[in-house]
């Protein structure tokens, strides 16, 4: 379109679900029925437009988040399809950053799954509306009020049903509207053309109910149209519409559709209700930053006319055209041959030359000259520019809130057979690094061995199978292994004296410190006491630096400590001979002195797994999950004769489980795992993991 939608009409949302639910297929539809496929591609058979990566189509999953843009009702779509498997977190994490409202989409039969909630969680961290699409109604076992239910069970959700079935697995043709008491079914394979029937005889009691509780829920939002409802006054659709977007917004209430994406009903349904219940970028707060020369927090609307202020969300390297640095624009606008400056970081404050701007279409593209307020987009050729960082113009100077990571758990070595290799491998790990924030690479100190550390066996999996198709890297790729961390369990102190001459010149610092314990997920703090009179700032800052530097390596085995609070008792210094680098080191030595007397502790990540197995092979597969160590939380009964094991476990007892769930269960089992939390090891299993050989990534 040439000239850019008003703000109003412009929807930003994202389709999102557990793996398998059906995002991918959903998103393929709504690609067919806004006129921007002309067939519609399939998971199985591997002609998606939004999973266009090699891997993606080969295991039929989403790895990546794909961005595109289509039109519905004179309505701008900016959609990005996320991962549903939880090793690729960080990719929902950051498309929720920017997202303005979010599709859930749940499997009919199982209703919601644990990466369900994990989503859900985090969409509601963002405070981004949600609608829930019941997929697959046509599956065996397919059941919308039990789907309704786990949401209100799991989620602690308030789905209100919009519309119901007609039939239901095989026998599911249709749905009826709930507002318009219209029935909708749908006449031809493609879904393309539907007709408004009476609503069946059969249903009409059914209907009338459900239709009540709806109007119920709806008008409870809303004193004005409470007191007309008890009044006994008809209230039209279009009112019970306009508040129901209301409490869409207000994340009051969740609208519930359904359908089956894969026979292609209920789809243009679920189009109209991304138009009328999710929000604009007017409908959405005002994003806040903070101003990096005055400290202060400032805010930017959703206006072209205010100064520029934009988010990367993603960077993606494409094999044909290079590095794509994916933005949202939360205010202004960003014109082709402009100058913007990436503001994040001290060493930042770069100007960086759009040189293209894109609008994305999967994996292809169109060139358009300006992306305004409330728009997604891409660009190349920014060099500098990371996940994250914030693109703003000199005059209206801005950092806006960066995205958090969760930490990786599972680490591999990667061996390069030749030194060509070594050169292919740097360039690819640095790439890979770009792109995905959750993936680490470091050097063994003791080995020299190259260590990646990602979320997962399939994430890990995933980049090393990049490294040998897209970097021609040919290489050894060791067995995973378990990132541990170290900590302390109790108060100690430390010192240290750095006395040496280097560079023509003495250096010299004498440095008391004390650690102790902070609670799990605290990370580290440092308090100086010592008034600044009394010790020039550079000199603390540096003990800190040296402290910092510490945390990495652990005085058990290596691994990184977490949860550690620093004091500074007392320094001694020079003069003349004092300096930042003797400060730094005698920092670390007395820090590293006082770890080894803190009685350290090894930890472990522990994995939220839910094992779906049936009744028969229920006690087998809990006698299993024992002798891994699990701690069995909970079990409860499915539709059909199916129960969903909920466990804490080891993420080191659980490499290769799927072979062993498949064994167990004749190949019928599933299973989803994802990092919970950090637990302390017993020391039998400490000296095992520490003195047992061969090495272990930090």
């Amino acid at each position: 379109m040439d000239t850019p939608n008003p703000l109003s009409q412009i929807r930003n949302i994202g389709i999102i679900a557990h793996i398998d639910a059906g995002k991918t297929t959903t998103t393929e539809r709504i690609l067919f029925y806004t006129g921007r496929t002309h067939r519609m591609g399939n998971v199985d058979d591997g002609t998606t437009v939004m999973d266009w990566m090699a891997q993606e189509r080969e295991r039929g999953i989403t790895i990546t988040a794909a961005a595109v843009t289509c039109f519905w009702r004179e309505h701008q779509i900016n959609i990005v399809d996320t991962p549903g498997h939880i090793d690729f977190t960080a990719e929902v994490q950051r498309s929720l950053r920017v997202l303005d409202g979010g599709v859930v989409v749940f499997d009919a039969v199982a209703g919601v799954e644990p990466q369900s909630e994990t989503v859900w969680r985090q969409a509601q961290q963002f405070r981004v509306p949600l609608i829930a699409f019941i997929n697959k109604m046509d599956k065996l076992g397919a059941d919308f009020a039990h789907a309704i239910e786990t949401m209100r069970e799991r989620l602690v959700a308030n789905p209100v049903a919009i519309q119901w079935p007609i039939g239901r697995e095989s026998g599911f043709r249709g749905v009826i509207d709930l507002l318009e008491m219209q029935a909708i079914v749908w006449t031809d394979g493609l879904g393309a053309s539907s007709e408004f029937v009476e609503i069946p005889a059969d249903l009409e009691d059914v209907v009338l109910e459900m239709r009540e509780q709806a109007v119920e829920r709806i008008v409870e939002t809303d004193d004005h149209l409470m007191m007309r409802y008890l009044e006994g006054q008809e209230i039209s659709a279009a009112q019970l519409r306009q508040a129901l977007r209301r409490a869409t917004l207000s994340g009051r209430i969740n609208p519930v559709l359904c359908g089956s994406a894969l026979r292609n009903k209920g789809v243009q349904p679920l189009l109209d209700a991304i138009v009328d219940y999710l929000p604009s970028p007017l409908d959405i707060p005002p994003v806040e930053g903070v101003n990096p020369y005055t400290q202060k927090v400032e805010v930017r609307h959703s206006n072209p006319d205010e100064p520029l202020a934009a988010l990367v969300f993603k960077i993606a390297s494409d094999p044909y055209v290079g590095r794509l640095a994916y933005f949202r624009v939360y205010s202004g606008k960003i014109k082709v041959g402009s100058t913007v400056i990436n503001i994040t970081g001290e060493a930042k404050q770069r100007k960086e030359r759009i040189s293209k701007l894109l609008r994305m279409y999967a994996d292809r593209r169109e060139e358009i000259q300006e992306l305004r307020a409330g728009d997604i987009g891409a660009t190349l050729g920014l060099k500098a520019t990371f996940t994250g960082d914030t693109l703003c113009v000199p005059h209206g100077p801005i950092i806006l809130e960066a995205i958090t990571f969760p930490e990786p758990v599972v680490s591999v070595a990667i061996e390069p057979r030749t030194a060509a290799d070594q050169d292919r491998l740097t360039e690819g790990l640095q790439r890979l690094a770009e792109e995905d924030p959750t993936f680490i690479v470091r050097t063994d100190e003791n080995t020299g061995q190259t260590l990646i550390a990602g979320m997962g066996e399939l994430h890990l999996e995933i980049l090393t199978d990049r490294l040998m198709r897209e970097f021609g890297v040919s290489g050894r790729v060791s067995p995973p292994r378990v990132t541990y961390r170290e900590t302390i369990t109790q108060q100690a102190r430390g010192e240290a004296t750095f006395e040496r001459q280097t560079g023509g010149r003495n250096h010299f610092a004498h440095v008391w410190l004390q650690v102790q314990p902070l609670p799990s997920g605290e990370g580290f703090l440092f308090v100086n006491p010592i008034r600044p009179r009394d010790l020039p700032a550079e000199y603390i800052e540096a003990v800190e630096r040296g402290c910092r530097e510490a945390m990495e390596s652990g005085v058990l085995a290596g691994y990184r400590l977490v949860d550690v609070r620093v004091q500074l008792l007392d320094v001694e210094w020079d003069e003349e001979a004092s300096s930042e680098l003797a400060f730094k080191v005698a920092g670390a030595q007395a820090f590293s002195q006082a770890v080894e007397e803190a009685s350290p502790a090894l930890l472990e990540p522990v994995m939220d797994l839910e094992a779906v197995v049936s009744e028969a092979y229920t006690g087998e597969v809990m006698g299993d999950l024992n002798a891994r160590g699990a701690e069995i939380r909970k079990v409860t009964s499915r539709v059909g004769s199916v129960q969903a094991i909920r466990a804490f476990v080891p993420l080191a007892k659980m490499f290769g489980y799927a072979t062993a769930l498949r064994s167990l269960t004749q190949g019928r089992g599933t299973f989803t795992m994802e990092f919970d939390h950090y637990a302390r090891v017993d020391q039998q299993r400490m000296d095992a993991i520490i003195y047992g050989g061969g090495w272990q990534a930090g």
